[in-house]
């Protein structure tokens, strides 16, 4: 039988039912065992027991997106293969429209389905997962236990899944194996409950696997299997993070919780709030006390804190960094699902000219440099900072080796004051940052005000003292582009002489980096990849020099108008030559771009939309 190198499993079921146990259980153990692993999950806002779904692409290398080639299909409700026609898409049509031929379809035989007028080119094998851990469960003399451990039916699916994938029983067993007393001999029931799933799937198939992976190597330090909350968090923590604010909102809430989870452990203290203009006060509040200070929100929590960016950078506080998980829109929109369209918000999140910095990783170890220097920044020019990133970061894992924590600069707090007299807190200065003190420090008393001020911090309504004023504040934008590196700002992949130039930022950039990748292999259409990390201060020379000697020009969004599209022509003057835009709150998955990418360089259109596949 023939190896394979790339597989998707998928395993679908009624949100709140235990997905995310099995699938990230799942997932965790072919990590352990070497393999390079990317996952979502997709789920509803509002409802319960609704559908949900995640897509996990197990290979022998990283993959930059999920496919819509599904291999082995795990079903926990009849919506995830019949779909429910009083429901949206994808529910309304289930997803065996995704499976490739000769693909695994296992589902719960207690569901009774009627299958015969659905694809007949796939195997359905229903799997009696009660049945088989309540035999697990009396030959271990805890058959009385069963609703209590219910939950191991995960287990059953998993050890099914393994022998239609072709996954060595034992590396999943191993996932839940340790500890010691009760959670040892869970462990064991665990394992017991894998291998009635999986050799029950080995003999509807004959007593051989149906697809058989790539043999890969455990390595000698498993690596890590990290959603993008969990590498903002960290980031947080390694810079320094003493003060986090913030109020519940999807998809923000999980990074908050996580920080929460562990803020006993760290010099940090977490605090839940009355709403967004609370979080982004306060923490403003704590940046002039002198800490370190964070709050993490989504759009429409965005909209509240807009005085509160106006407050932050008249005042020149030491930030707060503010981290904008991006999610579908307008108003409450897609709470749940995945968008680029805040960029021209976050630009400009209130009213007047003020300055404050905008940075968008695009991948975790991204995440984590763009985090940390975020802090570095906030201190050193003494400003807000706005880090871009989004339900596909905060909901997706991926396989990290190596989070690069030891590898980022040192903590930089910027110019402070040395107390020798007289103090002025806005005092002119060459650079236009003066240098800070903290409150209570001798010789350090100053005034802070929301109305425009003098050097001391009175106020002032002085047209002179005003020019001076916006020319010291928003000068240190001038400031940060000329300190920061190009590498910071902008990403280039590909050779300089490409037959396309691909322009995009944010989570999108492991999508393009793949479609490169296969537009070369299959098509022989060589491209190169612009990604622009720093969007305020603009890198508008690094920017200009790719795009004028660039032969075609195509970009790449999640939103519906293309803005940075719109960003670089008003900044440059240089209007991208196509827009390719998707904005159905799903991701980009490999088949998907690669074919709008053949389409948009084929026939030319200058905007291409996609939808999410259908059947």
């Amino acid at each position: 039988m023939e190896y394979n190198s790339d597989l998707t499993w998928m395993l679908g079921g009624p949100q709140g039912g235990g997905i995310n146990t099995a699938a990230e259980a799942f997932a965790k153990a072919l990590t352990r065992g070497g393999y390079r692993i990317h996952m979502n999950i997709e789920y509803h806002s509002n409802i319960m027991g609704e559908h949900s779904y995640y897509t996990v692409r197990i290979s022998d290398q990283d993959k930059g997106n999920l496919s819509e080639k599904v291999h082995v299909l795990v079903s926990l409700d009849e919506e995830t293969l019949l779909g429910n026609h009083h429901n949206e898409w994808p529910s309304h049509h289930g997803h065996l429209h995704k499976m490739v031929a000769e693909g695994v379809v296992i589902y719960d035989g207690a569901l009774k389905m009627d299958l015969s007028g659905q694809r007949q080119d796939i195997n359905y094998i229903p799997v009696p997962f009660d049945d088989l851990l309540r035999k697990v469960l009396t030959e271990a003399e805890r058959g009385n236990e069963f609703n209590a451990l219910r939950v191991m039916t995960n287990s059953v699916a998993g050890g099914a899944s393994a022998a239609a994938l072709g996954v060595d029983l034992v590396l999943y067993q191993q996932s839940f194996r340790g500890g010691t007393g009760r959670r040892a001999a869970l462990a064991e029931l665990n394992a017991a409950a894998a291998a009635a799933g999986y050799n029950f799937v080995m003999d509807a198939l004959g007593g051989r696997q149906h697809f058989r992976l790539v043999q890969a190597t455990p390595p000698a330090q498993a690596p890590l299997l990290m959603r993008g909350v969990q590498a903002v968090a960290l980031a947080k923590l390694k810079a320094g993070l003493q003060f986090q604010t913030y109020y519940p909102i999807s998809p923000a809430t999980d990074e908050n919780v996580y920080l929460e989870a562990n803020q006993r452990t760290q010099d940090l203290t977490v605090v839940q709030v009355e709403d967004e203009i609370s979080a982004i006060n306060m923490a403003v509040g704590a940046a002039h006390a002198g800490v370190r200070s964070s709050t993490s929100t989504s759009g429409p929590g965005l909209s509240l804190m807009c005085e509160g960016f106006g407050f932050a950078s008249i005042t020149e506080s030491a930030g707060p960094v503010v981290y904008l998980w991006q999610r579908g829109g307008p108003s409450t929109g897609l709470p749940t699902r995945s968008e680029q369209a805040d960029l021209l918000f976050a630009l400009q999140p209130g009213h007047g000219d003020f300055a404050h910095m905008v940075v968008a990783p695009g991948d975790i170890p991204q995440t984590v440099e763009d985090s940390y220097e975020a802090f570095n920044w906030a201190d050193r020019y003494q400003l807000p900072v706005i880090v871009m990133v989004d339900k596909r970061l905060q909901s997706s894992h991926f396989t990290v080796d190596d989070l690069g924590l030891d590898r980022l600069p040192p903590i930089d707090r910027g110019p402070r004051f040395s107390p020798n007299g007289d103090y002025l807190r806005y005092k002119f200065t060459d650079s236009g940052v003066s240098p800070r003190a903290v409150p209570g420090q001798e010789g350090g008393i100053f005034w802070v005000t929301t109305d425009e001020h003098d050097e001391r911090g009175h106020i002032t309504e002085s047209s002179d003292n005003r020019v001076k004023m916006m020319n010291k504040r928003m000068g240190k934008l001038d400031l940060a582009a000329r300190e920061i590196p190009s590498s910071r700002k902008i990403a280039f992949h590909g050779p300089q002489d490409a037959d396309v130039t691909i322009v995009g930022w944010g989570s999108t950039r492991g999508s393009i980096l793949d479609a490169m990748s296969l537009l070369r292999e299959r098509e022989g259409i060589t491209a190169n990849f612009v990604q622009v990390r720093l969007l305020r201060p603009f890198p508008v020379e690094e920017v200009s020099e790719i795009l004028k000697r660039a032969k075609r020009t195509l970009l790449v969004e999640e939103n519906y108008q293309g803005q940075l599209g719109d960003v670089i022509a008003a900044k440059t003057g240089f209007t991208v030559g196509q827009r390719l835009v998707k904005f159905d709150g799903r991701p980009f998955s490999e088949e998907e771009l690669q074919e709008a990418l053949l389409t948009a360089i084929r026939e030319g259109q200058p905007r291409v939309a996609v939808t999410h596949l259908l059947p």
